[in-house]
């Protein structure tokens, strides 16, 4: 059997599972349904906003409407959608309702996956009969030394309905025992597929991780040591169902980023400059008006184009190859601002332009100095 180097240090064996090959290409829409979930997982990397709360995002975006889901998966140029949670099968109406109405929009050949820790028949049923293609069954960690027959049965049953099936789960460096046993038996009861991830710290799941004695691999990672390690043995193990690893660094370099690029070039206007990481560099000024834009656009003969009020957050977009060669003459703080082209638009640095802002710049730091000395 031979392992195959894939991106990011990634890799698998035999062939990968299609829900996978979309992912790469950043083409696959991350619709979580819930954060619901009746297990307790103590990696959970879930985030507070989501975990154990019946909210709906589609990828950065928090859903209000089917539009805002479809609006999305255009945007990005998706060829799939990744359902997730919590657990979908806590909210099986919806889980069925957001597949009927992304095969019917996009069509039978739109890729979708789902991840569960539940084995209901009568659900599996409806999901297959909506329209699934790939199902992905996440036991909990206490199990996977005796994988029950329950999940035995889901995987025979959803192969029978149509489905690729198979388990996803983290690589936990102290686990390969329960691992290897699982992995076992999924061979045995003739899965299609082992997902082995590179476990990860987050902000909810690092007082259990820390509490068990794990440590980051690296300094720049928020990885787990020795879990890619793990994950690497048991892929040159001689096992002959396929085993794909999926690293931190895939998800971030790869699957992100390029989910992040393609959103870009639905996104950008043209007074945004698209970066190598995808994000968008604009020209920023803030505290001013919407008067104030129509001004300067006229004393400086700005294209529309390249010049635009931002409602929401009350400042004027206009192109960074512009506001560099005015900025010295607006009275209100400039910036180059580089954001990401998501729904939240995460700012990731800001570059001041002019005096005001540095003052303010400076006038911030200062402040939190100050905070940080009457702390101590």
């Amino acid at each position: 059997m031979r392992v195959k180097k894939w991106l990011a240090s990634s890799a698998y064996t035999f062939e990968l599972p299609k829900g996978c090959v979309y992912c790469a290409e950043g083409r696959k829409l991350v619709l979580l349904v819930t954060g619901l979930c009746h297990f307790n997982c103590f990696y959970c990397p879930l985030s507070a906003e989501k975990r154990g709360k019946d909210v709906v995002y589609a990828d950065e975006m928090p859903v209000k409407s089917d539009e805002d889901v479809l609006l999305e998966a255009e945007l990005i140029g998706a060829k799939g959608t990744g359902i997730t949670g919590g657990d979908p099968l806590f909210v099986i109406e919806k889980s069925v309702h957001y597949i009927k109405i992304l095969k019917e929009v996009f069509g039978t050949a739109h890729h979708i996956h789902l991840y569960t820790s539940q084995t209901d028949e009568d659900k599996i049923k409806r999901l297959a009969h909506a329209g699934l293609d790939e199902i992905r069954f996440h036991p909990p960690p206490q199990t996977w030394g005796k994988i029950s027959n329950d999940y035995k049965k889901a995987i025979k049953l959803s192969q029978k309905l149509g489905l690729s099936a198979g388990f996803e789960v983290p690589s936990i460096p102290d686990m390969k025992k329960q691992l290897l046993s699982l992995i076992k038996s999924a061979q045995e009861v003739g899965a299609d597929f082992i997902n082995l991830n590179e476990l990860e710290f987050s902000e909810t799941n690092v007082a259990e991780l820390n509490k068990r004695g794990y440590s980051v691999k690296d300094e720049i990672s928020a990885a787990v040591k020795g879990s890619e390690e793990l994950a690497y043995q048991i892929l040159n193990m001689d096992f002959d169902i396929p085993i794909h690893y999926c690293s931190a660094s895939f998800k971030d370099s790869i699957q992100l980023r390029r989910r992040i690029k393609n959103r870009a070039k639905s996104v950008a206007r043209p007074y945004d400059i698209i970066t190598d990481d995808g994000t968008l560099l604009r020209g920023v000024i803030e505290e001013c008006s919407k008067e104030y834009m129509a001004y300067i656009a006229k004393r400086y003969k700005i294209s529309p184009e390249y010049i635009e009020f931002d409602e929401k957050r009350k400042r004027i977009l206009v192109a960074p190859w512009v506001l560099e060669e005015i900025s010295t003459n607006i009275p209100y703080p400039c910036y180059l601002v580089e954001e990401y082209p998501t729904w939240d638009a995460l700012e990731v640095e800001r570059e001041p332009l002019n005096d005001v802002a540095y003052k303010k710049a400076k006038i911030i730091i200062s402040n939190k100095k100050s905070r940080s000395t009457k702390q101590l």
